[in-house]
């Protein structure tokens, strides 16, 4: 839950309150997971409750929205029931909004909800998008000014189609104002054991994350599960071949004045032209390549840190550590436990 600060809890309910109302917004093609993770979040925070001594009333009432009632299918062939229109619901019932994603970004069926979130959510105290759910508050026009996230798969693209939203590729989830955004599909499960926390307090929210067996604070940022080295290697020309030679040669003196001799540059031209061609200085490049094979080395591999690290191109484990912990939030130590392969 990287860069979030969660709010004093408002409102909590007490044995005689009404419960919050939590609408998670759907639309044909969404995937299942960005709805119903969120919604069994709730649910085990009604059940902690009511296993309380004296018991205490349910903290929440969960709905899910759609454009229409009835029956919405989902990405994976799944069906998901709507019992609200958002046709015909006030949205000042709603305490909080969550928006569930779907597979790609550009999916017409959820064009209703887009010119609805972007007229009639002002007064809905939380609203929340999950993975590519954040293109449709963006499309609304909601998050402009804001920081948020998505998906690491989509963060460029995000940060393309709409240069009001300050963009950040690493936390798990995002809160800027009343509005909330998250990365992959099993984050919008963070997003709602945060919501929880902020709502009912850490013990709530720490026994509903024991019972769903999940973390209350996933360590590290998104970083440590996505494909760090996304630069296409499609061109024949001399930066594309020095970007095939780099991967196969990480513990080669991969400095700028080596590179740029390989390649017959004067390093400012060559610096220039690498950027150019890669999206990315030579420099950033290597070390995503370095990490990059680190990473699998820990996945797949049963050598020593320290070995691993000089594969890589790394002067000392230190170094390797450091970058870890820098980039991925993690160390490799813990980075191996969490993805080591089994054979």
């Amino acid at each position: 839950m990287a860069n979030m600060k969660l709010q004093p809890a408002r409102h909590a309910p007490t044995s005689d309150s009404e419960p919050r109302h939590i609408g998670i917004l759907a639309y044909p093609g969404v995937a299942l997971l960005d709805a119903v993770g969120p919604l069994e979040v709730f649910a085990a925070a009604n059940i902690i409750l009511a296993e309380r001594k004296p018991p205490s009333a349910k903290a929440y009432h969960v709905e899910v929205w759609s454009e229409h009632v009835g029956a919405i299918d989902g990405s994976c062939g799944v069906s998901l029931n709507a019992t609200r229109s958002i046709a015909t619901v006030a949205p000042f019932e709603l305490d909080t909004l969550i928006v569930a994603g779907a597979p790609g970004i550009d999916n017409p069926a959820s064009r209703p909800c887009v010119d609805w979130l972007r007229q009639t959510t002002g007064g809905i105290r939380r609203v929340g998008g999950i993975c590519t759910g954040v293109f449709l508050l963006a499309e609304a026009g909601l998050l402009d000014g804001c920081r948020a996230v998505t998906h690491w798969a989509f963060c460029d693209e995000l940060a393309r189609r709409y240069p009001a939203i300050q963009v950040e590729a690493d936390p798990i989830f995002l809160r800027d104002g009343r509005f909330y955004t998250t990365a992959g599909m099993t984050a919008g499960m963070d997003l709602a054991l945060a919501l929880v926390q902020d709502d009912l307090g850490r013990d709530v929210a720490l026994a509903a994350a024991r019972l769903m067996v999940l973390f209350l604070k996933r360590p590290g940022g998104q970083s440590q599960f996505s494909a760090h080295l996304a630069a296409q290697f499609d061109g024949d020309g001399p930066i594309g071949e020095l970007q095939r030679w780099i991967l196969d040669h990480l513990s080669s003196d991969l400095t700028i004045e080596a590179l740029a001799q390989r390649v017959h540059m004067s390093p400012r031209n060559f610096v220039r032209n690498f950027e150019r061609e890669a999206g990315a200085p030579p420099g950033v490049f290597v070390e995503r390549a370095r990490l990059d094979a680190a990473r699998r080395a820990l996945e797949d591999d049963e050598y020593q840190i320290e070995t691993i690290a000089r594969h890589c191109g790394f002067t000392s484990a230190e170094i390797l550590r450091r970058l870890f912990q820098r980039r991925l939030g993690v160390s490799p130590t813990a980075y191996r436990k969490r993805f080591r392969s089994t054979h």
